[in-house]
């Protein structure tokens, strides 16, 4: 059997380039539809699906609200539950001021040179104690006073049970110097004396705390009593006056 091509190479490159080009628009259309679909289903999700969630969620947290707001004393209940979670934080911050008539019973230096004690401040903002105090031997007693403060140190384990020792007092001061008489008619030297403490002495974390002085030491949070001899009301003023 004997074929004979009768068309033309040009016209068979021709035919061959118009099946090309109906297969690249054939291609593109179902890629437009599709793309076009895409753009459908994303407009549908957000016009529709997304507001349709959001009602849900609108409906649902007004439902919840209106069963929270029918439950009695709702407020103190959650004040309440918040208060309780802070209570162990509220603890660890607690400072045991106790400790302070430890310091007291620790510095006050043994007679002839015993000081009596009428007013004391602990200022927590600045770390500062402020003693009004009144000494019979008059200024030696507060000099020896002055000495036993700064010789004084504050002893105690941190949290890693390590032991630390740190000076009990820095930036000591004495002032509002002058002469008075006591309720029993003496001569005494009045004086305010003043000092910064390490933070770690009213500290909870600060566990097994001793004051050691260079006469005593007084083992803090056990020390039972304080005595009364440390205190005693301000001296009157007399016409003589300290330097």
């Amino acid at each position: 059997m004997i074929e004979i091509n009768l068309i033309p190479d040009v016209k068979q490159e021709l035919i061959s380039a118009q099946r090309v080009r109906s297969t690249v628009i054939s291609i593109a259309i179902v890629a437009g539809i599709a793309a076009v679909g895409v753009m459908v289903l994303l407009a549908i999700y957000v016009f529709g699906a997304q507001q349709l969630r959001s009602t849900l969620a609108d409906n649902s947290i007004k439902s919840e609200n209106e069963k929270l707001s029918k439950v009695a004393d709702l407020g103190d209940a959650l004040t309440i539950q918040n208060q309780l979670t802070k209570l162990s934080e509220l603890h660890d911050s607690k400072k045991i001021d106790s400790r302070l008539f430890d310091v007291l019973s620790a510095i006050v230096p043994p007679a002839p040179n015993n000081v009596a004690i009428s007013k004391i401040a602990v200022d927590a903002e600045t770390s500062t104690i402020t003693i009004d105090a009144q000494a019979d031997n008059g200024f030696p007693a507060l000099e020896v006073f002055r000495k036993t403060v700064a010789a004084t140190k504050f002893e105690y384990s941190d949290a890693e049970n390590k032991r630390q020792s740190v000076q009990l007092a820095d930036n000591i001061s004495d002032t509002n110097r002058s002469y008075g008489e006591d309720s029993s008619g003496k001569k005494v030297l009045r004086f305010t004396m003043s000092f910064t403490y390490p933070e770690a002495l009213f500290a909870r974390s600060s566990l097994t705390a001793a004051i050691v002085g260079p006469t005593r030491t007084n083992v803090t949070d056990s020390f039972v009593g304080v005595p009364s001899s440390l205190f005693t009301q301000r001296a009157a003023d007399t016409e003589g006056e300290g330097n």
